[in-house]
């Protein structure tokens, strides 16, 4: 079981008599809406969310102490959901649909709008989510809005990244530095890949140079985590997307942690490539996990789909020969699968292939080195790490 696991069967198995003693004794705090980035098209739109009590995580801030990020990090696991949630969306077309929240919490929409409300920053369509009822008390703003993505008629291509150890540095093969650093960082303590931001950001450029290939992020990362996760593209400039992570309660009921973790990304990269039939797509992953085998399925359930593959590598011997051997299958399919020590090895590629402009290579190497520069957790450099 991994530690995500525990951490949720903790929280969750208490959760309903809590909730139920709240209740009773009006002692439940404020509730919260919080909307998820989501995608659609110009005729379907999905709308995602939870509605949960307002545990007060602000804002994160460099400065804050291992116990205060370890504080908000179980805030997150102990959040209680609100179930039976009412709701209203308005996609913007002078249309309204009620929704009502799951056990969970969660709330999901389908909508085919008469038409798309204005785009903000090229891709994001906004989407108004108003909480009419709950089964506590309610905050003094009950109206947000959920972007959606929907990729422009000319977009070039769009980028389905992992996270963990391929966009934020994780550990995750190392247990007990993965604990300290899931635990005890806030998105501005945790760091980046070297140069991955600019990498990121050249791909969304592309070549026409209109900055609209959309970003998908596929994480086997729990929902608890989408607000540091979020905020931690943010922070590093990379470009956002639809975070699509997995409930906690699905992960325990699964027969298995990593074949639930290939289920619950490959099920999601099939969605992408179902919804857009017309878009072809760049995979980037880490040898760490499955992502390896997961895209190679991918590539042979869509042909024609893949443009490139990039697998962060993670140094552990075996997972090399295990990426090394699927990149040989793959060139039966004529998708390279690139296994890459740094992004300046991926620019690099993409350059040499057309998916970027060749200046692409020096900027990200620049700031490759600009990262290198930034000081690693004091934590880290006692330990030896």
């Amino acid at each position: 079981m991994s530690l995500f696991d525990r951490l949720s069967g903790l929280a969750e198995n208490a959760d309903d008599l809590l909730r139920r003693a709240r209740t009773r004794l009006g002692l439940l705090h404020q509730v919260q809406v919080l909307p998820y980035r989501s995608y659609g098209t110009p005729d379907r739109l999905y709308v995602k969310g939870r509605v949960l009590t307002d545990k007060g995580i602000g804002e994160p801030d460099p400065s804050d102490s291992r116990w205060h990020n370890l504080l908000n990090m179980y805030r997150r696991f102990d959040s209680q959901e609100m179930p039976g949630a009412q709701l209203v969306i308005r996609p913007g077309d002078g249309t309204e649909h009620p929704v009502v929240t799951d056990e969970e919490g969660y709330f999901t929409l389908n909508i085919e709008p008469r038409q798309l409300s204005p785009a903000v920053d090229f891709l994001w369509h906004p989407v108004e989510v108003e909480l009419v009822h709950a089964p506590a008390p309610l905050p003094a703003t009950r109206s947000v809005h959920a972007p959606v993505l929907v990729p422009p008629a000319d977009a070039e291509y769009g980028i389905i990244s992992d996270l963990d150890d391929t966009v934020i540095q994780t550990a995750a093969t190392d247990l007990l530095r993965m604990a300290r650093t899931v635990l005890l960082r806030n998105a501005r303590s945790r760091l980046p890949f070297k140069g991955v931001a600019e990498f990121y950001r050249q791909l969304q450029l592309g070549r026409n140079g209109k900055r609209n290939n959309p970003f998908f992020y596929v994480s086997s990362s729990p929902w608890n985590l989408y607000d540091l996760l979020e905020d931690f593209l943010a922070l590093n400039d990379i470009p956002p997307g639809p975070l699509l992570l997995r409930d906690m309660a699905l992960k325990r009921k699964s027969s298995g942690d990593a074949s639930a973790h290939h289920g619950h990304k490959l099920k999601e990269i099939d969605n992408l490539l179902l919804t857009y039939p017309k878009l072809p797509f760049v995979l980037i992953g880490d040898s760490g996990q499955e992502d390896a085998n997961i895209y190679r399925e991918v590539v042979r359930r869509h042909p024609g789909r893949v443009l490139a593959i990039y697998i962060r590598d993670v140094n552990l011997p075996e997972r090399t020969v295990m990426v090394q051997r699927v990149a040989e299958e793959l060139r039966q399919d004529k998708v390279e699968m690139l296994l890459v020590k740094d992004t300046v090895h991926a620019a690099e590629h993409a350059a040499a292939t057309g998916l970027v402009f060749v200046e692409a290579v020096p900027a990200v190497e620049a700031e490759k080195q600009k990262d290198e520069a930034t000081p690693e957790d004091p934590g880290d450099v006692a330990a030896g790490k």
